[in-house]
């Protein structure tokens, strides 16, 4: 049985990577957009090729870590070794040169593949490390639920204080223009970069400190071209990857286009009242509020899926995004009513997304048993591997899509606010039938995902055998 030190020091790695992520997925095309300057078409481009590499660097690093041999284990010494690159990546990610069009591009590319990069070789190990710290599949859930609600509370915390903090160091540096609700000067983007890497460092150590990998599994013996031969006669595999793919891609899409949402039909004056205090309704509230309904849906993740199941409870959490990403198209978006309807609406899909978030790494848990049972080897960390390139293609395909979709429809990054009615109705379809689209791809491969719960305890008799 592991400790809750263990469970809470897993959490924090995920808190850290999560912090990167959702300013990545949230602001990252923005900051190309509106702050780097690049054009829609050419941030479409660099979020969609910087992946091709991405397809590579996972499953290797995967293979890399299956075979690492150290005192303190396979997966759990990578986060010590590159917190600091992790740190150091996501700053040059956010910060602007000024050797001309040709050269900044160049740099945004370099950049952006260095950060996957180094994204990929710790979250890959972190990732697999669930596969050997406990062989218990519920267990496994209980791991993920404490991974997703300490991954959300940070992307609260990094959401909700982006938006201040860029414009904290705007207003030091002098160079805040009036009417803009976040700034677009490139240093203090920057800045605050520095502050968030640092607490992701900081919590990458915490993790590497209070977990330990406890399960010893099958030696690593097979050959590399072996383990993807296994891999890709995986057939419970394929069939995850595709449904999580579309599900990432669907957060992709409602991450990248928030902040072009309300930069653009919500008033920067734009408040909510509650018990008496006047908040500020802008992109960042409205993204950590969700994070605060994802916790909520990690926290009821678990019994339900006790109860009905992990299959059944990502199907029926698909369903019921679809019909609520739907009334999206159909809320208006000025006065108190429509800011309520919109921030209910947002609350109600990320209980969803929370719930569903725990059982996508406790799922891949389960693949590596059934691999290791009918394969007669242990690629965790090339398993896992795919989850991250699920989770990197989803995003670049929903980041590209969202700034081709945008360009299609005529949106001038120039104009704010001040755009035609074609680019509006681009603004809210990203916000509502296509993503819904998305999560009815996303089903499709659950309905007929077949690692159900009977299924999962044959398999971990027969590994516990085994084992012994």
């Amino acid at each position: 049985m592991a400790t809750l030190r263990e469970k809470i020091g897993y959490g924090f790695g995920d808190m850290s990577s999560s912090m990167f992520w959702k300013i990545f997925s949230a602001y990252l095309p923005f900051f190309y957009a509106s702050v780097f300057h690049l054009s829609l078409e050419m941030t479409g481009i660099l979020m969609l090729v910087t992946r091709i590499w991405d397809a590579i660097s996972d499953p290797m690093m995967g293979i890399i870590a299956d075979r690492t041999q150290t005192k303190w284990g396979k997966y759990r010494p990578y986060l010590l070794w590159i917190s600091i690159p992790f740190a150091v990546a996501g700053v040059l990610l956010f910060t602007k040169p000024e050797w001309g069009e040709t050269g900044n591009t160049v740099w945004a590319f370099v950049t952006y593949i260095l950060m996957m990069t180094v994204y990929t070789a710790i979250n890959v190990p972190y990732g697999s490390m669930l596969g050997v710290m406990t062989e218990d599949s519920d267990e496994k859930t209980v791991f993920s639920s404490y991974r997703m609600f300490f991954a959300y509370a940070g992307s609260f915390l990094v959401l909700w204080m982006w938006e201040p903090l860029c414009n904290f160091f705007a207003n030091m540096n002098g160079t805040n223009l009036e009417g803009e609700s976040l700034t677009r000067d490139p240093q203090s983007w920057q800045y605050a970069m520095i502050v968030v890497g640092i607490c992701c460092m900081l919590l990458f150590w915490l993790t590497f400190a209070m977990t330990r990998e406890h399960i010893r599994t099958v030696k690593k013996t097979t050959s590399v071209m072996s383990d993807l031969g296994s891999l890709f006669k995986n057939g419970p595999w394929w069939i995850l990857l595709g449904g999580v793919l579309f599900f990432n891609f669907f957060n992709a899409i409602r991450y990248s286009i928030i902040p072009f949402y309300f930069a653009t039909l919500i008033a920067k004056d734009a408040s909510l009242t509650i018990f008496s205090i006047d908040f500020l309704f802008y992109a960042g509230m409205f993204l950590a509020v969700g994070e605060i309904a994802n916790m909520v849906g990690v926290a009821v993740a678990t019994p339900i899926t006790f109860k009905i199941g992990k299959k059944s409870t990502f199907l029926i959490s698909l369903f019921a995004l679809i019909a609520l990403c739907t009334a999206f198209y159909y809320i208006p978006t000025n006065g108190t009513g429509a800011y309520w309807t919109l921030l209910i609406l947002q609350i109600l899909v990320c209980i969803l997304t929370g719930v569903i978030s725990p059982l996508i790494w406790s799922m891949y848990a389960d693949i590596s048993d059934y691999a290791e049972l009918k394969f007669k080897t242990a690629s965790t960390g090339l398993i896992f591997s795919s989850s991250s390139m699920a989770q990197k293609f989803g995003g670049a395909l929903g980041g590209a899509a969202v700034m081709w979709i945008l360009s299609g429809f005529g949106f001038n990054t120039e104009n704010g606010a001040i755009q035609t009615e074609d680019a509006i109705e681009g603004l809210r379809l990203l916000m509502s039938w296509i993503p819904a689209g998305v999560a009815a791809l996303s089903a499709l491969f659950i309905f007929i995902y077949p690692l159900n719960t009977k299924c999962m305890k044959e398999i971990n008799n027969e590994l516990h055998k085994i084992r012994q």
